[in-house]
This record gives C-alpha cells, sequence and structure tokens, in this order.
C-alpha cells in the first residue's frame, strides 16, 4: 500500500526544503523526494555557496594584495593553497546539508533519496539509486526540480575543456588561461574569482555590455574595474566556432579574432529540469520547459504547484524560497501571493544588487522617471575603510513620486539593497526612502544621498548649474 502525505515536495533546493519545513510547521505530513546524492539543490551544492566560499578566499587574497593602501605593510609573498581553499568551501557544503537533513529530522519530515516521476494524480512513483521502484501518494504536490545549465549544441563535450559552473565549482586544479562564454551575474562573479588567483581571463558577450539583464551602468562600472585588473572584455560578439587543438581551446569570436584558452566557462543561462518528471501523466504542460503558475503559484493541475526555477517567473535561490511558502500555504487552506519585490545580487568585489525597475523597463513602460545618482566614494565611511568605487542610483516617477528602482555597485551593496527592497515591498515613496536616517558612518548612507538627489536635494554634492 502506498504511504499517503498530505504535502510531497519534488527537489530539497532552497524553495524544495523551505516548503517541506513550513508544510510540516503548519502541521501536514509531509514527504521530501531528492534524486541526487546530497540535498540543497544547486544553490548549495554548484551554486550560490560554494561560489560565495570561493569568492571570499579570492576577496581576502584582493585585499592582502592592496593593504599597503591602508598602510599595512605585508612582507614576502602573498599566495593562496587551491587545495585548501576547495577544501575548506567543501567543509562548508558539508555542514550546511547536514544542516538541512538535520531540520528535516526536527519537523518529522520524511525524506526519500529517489528519482520522483508523476504516475498519474496525487501519485509519485520513486527509483532509488538501486533501481528500486516505489510510489506515494499525496493530496499536494509541489514540483521544486530547479534548473541546469544551458549547453550551446555543437560545441565539444569534453568537460576537461568545455564545461560549466557544475563542473567548475569544484576544478581540482586551476587554468592558464580561461575563456568565459556570457557575461551575465555566473560570468561575472567568476571573472573576479579567477582573475584573483591568477587565472588570465577573458569573457565574451553577445549583448553590449556586462550584466545585460540589470541597469546598464552596473554592467558599464563593473566593466571599467575588470579592465583594470587585466581581465579582457569582449561583447556585441559571438563565440563563432569552438574547437579543441590538443591541449588548447581555440574560440573564433565575431571579426574572425582567435581566442586561446586551456578552458572554457559556458554561461549563458539556465533552462527548467523538468524533462523527466512524467508530467504528461497528468495532462500538465510546459512553455519552453518551465511550467507557468499563478500568483499563488498553482499550475493548471488542481492539487500542483510549482516553485523556483522550474517555473521560470525569477531564477533566484531567495525567490524560490519566498515562492515555497506561498505555495504551502495556498495548498493547506490558507491564501498568499508571490507579489514581493526581489532583489537582484552579484557577488564580485565590489558587490552590485538591484531591486525594482531599470530605466530601460521603465522607458518601456511610458513611466516617466527622475534619477538621483550619488557616488559611494563621496562617503565619510567608504574614504575610511578604503572601498570607495561605485555609485547608488535611485529611479523614481517624475510625476507621482513613487519609488520604483534602486541599483547599487559598491562594497557591501548586497546587504545595502534591502532598506530599498523593504521601501519597495511596502510601496513607499522615493521621498520616504529620502527622509530615513540612516546611521552613519554607513555605506548605506549611500542609498539616502542618491534618494535626495533624485529630488535634486543631495547635500554632500555639489550645486547642480542648471
Amino acid at each position: 500500500m502506498s504511504e499517503h502525505f498530505q504535502v510531497a515536495v519534488v527537489g530539497t533546493g532552497p524553495g524544495g526544503y523551505i516548503a517541506a519545513l513550513k508544510a510540516a510547521q503548519l502541521g501536514a505530513t509531509v514527504a521530501v523526494i531528492e534524486k541526487h546524492q546530497y540535498v540543497g539543490g544547486t544553490c548549495l551544492n554548484y551554486g550560490c555557496i560554494p561560489s560565495k566560499a570561493l569568492l571570499a578566499s579570492a576577496d581576502l587574497l584582493h585585499k592582502i594584495k592592496n593593504a599597503n593602501t591602508l598602510g599595512v605593510k605585508v612582507d614576502g609573498s602573498v599566495s593562496f593553497d587551491w587545495s585548501a581553499i576547495q577544501k575548506r568551501k567543501d567543509k562548508v557544503l558539508a555542514m550546511l546539508r547536514g544542516g538541512i537533513k538535520g531540520l528535516f529530522t526536527s519537523r518529522k519530515v520524511k525524506l526519500f533519496q529517489a528519482e520522483a516521476k508523476f504516475a498519474g494524480q496525487s501519485k509519485l512513483q520513486l527509483t532509488d539509486s538501486a533501481g528500486a521502484v516505489s510510489e506515494i501518494t499525496a493530496d499536494n504536490i509541489i514540483i521544486a526540480c530547479g534548473s541546469i545549465p544551458s549547453v550551446i549544441p555543437g560545441w565539444p563535450t569534453d568537460k576537461n575543456f568545455v564545461c560549466t559552473s557544475d563542473e567548475a565549482l569544484h576544478w581540482q586544479s586551476l587554468p592558464k588561461r580561461l575563456l568565459i562564454v556570457g557575461g551575465g551575474v555566473i560570468g561575472c562573479e567568476f571573472a573576479c574569482m579567477m582573475a584573483e588567483f591568477g587565472v588570465e581571463v577573458s569573457i565574451v558577450e553577445m549583448m553590449p555590455g556586462l550584466l545585460p539583464e540589470m541597469e546598464v551602468e552596473l554592467g558599464q562600472g563593473l566593466a571599467g574595474i575588470f579592465k583594470k585588473r587585466n581581465i579582457k572584455i569582449f561583447t556585441s560578439v559571438k563565440v563563432e566556432n569552438l574547437e579543441i587543438a590538443g591541449d588548447t581551446v581555440k574560440a573564433t569570436i565575431t571579426g574572425g579574432q582567435v581566442i586561446e584558452a586551456d578552458r572554457v566557462l559556458v554561461s549563458t543561462g539556465r533552462r527548467p529540469n523538468t524533462a523527466q518528471l512524467g508530467l504528461e501523466t497528468i495532462q500538465l504542460t510546459t512553455d519552453k520547459g518551465f511550467i507557468r503558475v499563478n500568483d499563488k503559484m498553482q499550475t493548471g493541475v488542481n492539487g500542483v504547484y510549482c516553485i523556483g526555477d522550474a517555473n521560470g517567473r525569477c531564477l533566484l535561490a531567495h525567490a524560490a524560497s519566498a515562492q515555497a511558502v506561498v505555495a504551502v500555504e495556498n495548498a493547506l487552506g490558507h491564501t498568499s501571493e508571490y507579489k514581493l519585490p526581489v532583489p537582484y545580487a552579484v557577488y564580485t568585489f565590489p558587490e552590485i544588487a538591484s531591486v525594482g525597475i531599470t530605466v530601460k523597463q521603465a522607458q518601456e513602460r511610458n513611466i516617466p522617471v527622475k534619477i538621483g545618482k550619488f557616488p559611494i566614494g563621496y562617503l565619510g565611511k567608504a574614504m575610511a575603510v578604503g572601498e570607495e568605487a561605485g555609485f547608488v542610483s535611485v529611479i523614481r516617477n517624475s510625476s507621482s513620486g513613487e519609488l520604483l528602482g534602486v541599483h547599487i555597485l559598491g562594497h557591501n551593496a548586497t546587504e545595502m539593497i534591502h532598506s530599498a527592497a523593504a521601501m519597495l515591498g511596502l510601496k513607499a515613496s522615493a521621498k520616504d526612502l529620502a527622509e530615513m536616517i540612516f546611521a552613519h558612518p554607513t555605506m548605506s548612507e549611500a542609498v539616502k544621498e542618491a534618494a535626495e538627489d533624485s529630488f535634486d536635494a543631495a547635500l554632500h554634492l555639489p550645486v547642480k548649474k542648471v
């Protein structure tokens, strides 16, 4: 007889494990199914956490190399141990995996280590690593199967030369020359990290600038910083041909230039991991692999919800976690909708963060805008700690004063962004943000100053000439 649950969750990433814990918190019987060896999904095992662990080592190395700017003298050579860096990263991952399993146990969530696929309405067929097949049923099923890196058809498939972030985060050795195809978030984080470890980095991006999905000035600002670190950037071009010649990968880009590298990192996006779920057995259709949902995370099939990357709404871990709570609350008879703004974060150094809409998006919606901007280098805190690069940009509706978006390039940007996210979530005005009291001295004061500047009222900027 099949074991029955009130909620079954497919996947244990930041959407899946949060959904399981929330459902248990609300008193439901819960099953969670994970086909991989480890819990935690892409974020914990191949994304957010391992990349931040490696970036932390690179950032520290960068600070030590530039310690003399703060009057600190480091005698002798400064080096790093890549093997030790990887071991530290692995230790962090192991601790977090154990933490998730511990939370499942504490809330009596039953974990199945198996591959799940639908076997009809309210039924899931589970196949474990030994090939044993079983079945469970559930009143509500939440799909949280995530996404996988996109690959480019026709390119070499030898992962010793051409790989994605899944492999690159666990490299046992570093290349001397790295070509990164794609200048989005993943590409920029890897470029920043690898350059600090002495790798010669080239980025090829087919759009006009880095971070093409974000506010234009952010990508422009980061490109300027990267160039000072000898990172080569090729924009508005594509890799027309890629081939392996001996121990070298040769990439021919638009215009005929050939870039030689020891390895190529493909970071051109991600695609939904829904193909093997057996969705046809419940007549659940997809759109380019994505399972479309409404603001309650409901699919077109009663009792089936989809959260995270697989629904295509927002391919970010924290968005998946927020959607998880919404899905569970609706599944268990409450009413909840996913509508709050989602902040974006890029963990280069300096960091980048954004929430709300860009200038381009405002223009596409015919919204009249006024932009306030404040250079972070003008802040007392920035000068004191030697982190003067970057700026904050605040976009408001020039007619209504509505706060539309906040975009930051600078030290601790990923922490600074949340005051703006909270204000946007409360539908506050740019004036409300400008009138907030920020502690002094802090980097966050630049948010207030930029909001003030959107009204030409920033006191720490020269008077603007009319």
